[in-house]
């Protein structure tokens, strides 16, 4: 896979949940990223005061694979559309800059069922190591469906 210098993703799954569940808990950073990372993230946690009802608010976690810290920060929440914005605060693994977006919306015929998509913007630093990028990228590839796949098992 050739990195480009600047990369978007976006990634959309049907949950079988309904959106207030959904919201209730992909709101919370630490909950999505223990959901998508599982064992590959280690010591996540919220700092410099920050909590799931703080915008914007701050938390950090560790890349098991690279050891290397990750510190992003829930930058804006829309409760009504039900979607959550993250940054990068610094330069990390070759990815000098990362702001995503999630979103859970309803599904107007199935009320018990949501649509979530979240899309993402990744600046690639010129001197990234491509290996380190790459499983960056391809870890993120399947997050959507581990978002779904928890739901899938409640």
């Amino acid at each position: 896979m050739a990195i480009q210098r600047k990369h978007t993703m976006y990634h959309s799954t049907i949950i079988d949940a309904d959106p207030d569940a959904v919201w209730a808990v992909v709101r919370d950073a630490l909950r999505v990223v223990s959901i998508v990372s599982g064992d590959a993230a280690k010591d996540v946690h919220w700092a410099e005061g920050g909590a799931p009802e703080r915008v914007p608010s701050l938390y950090n976690f560790t890349l098991v694979f690279s050891d290397g810290l990750v510190q992003q920060e829930v930058a804006g929440r829309n409760e009504v559309e039900r979607s959550q914005t993250y940054r990068s605060i610094v330069p990390t693994m070759g990815v000098d800059r990362y702001l995503a977006t999630i979103h859970v919306r309803p599904i107007t015929n199935d009320p018990n069922r949501s649509f979530f998509d979240w899309s993402r913007e990744l600046t690639i630093a010129e001197d990234a190591e491509p290996e380190v990028v790459e499983t960056i990228i391809a870890m993120m590839a399947g997050q959507a469906d581990s978002i779904r796949d928890f739901f899938a098992q409640q």
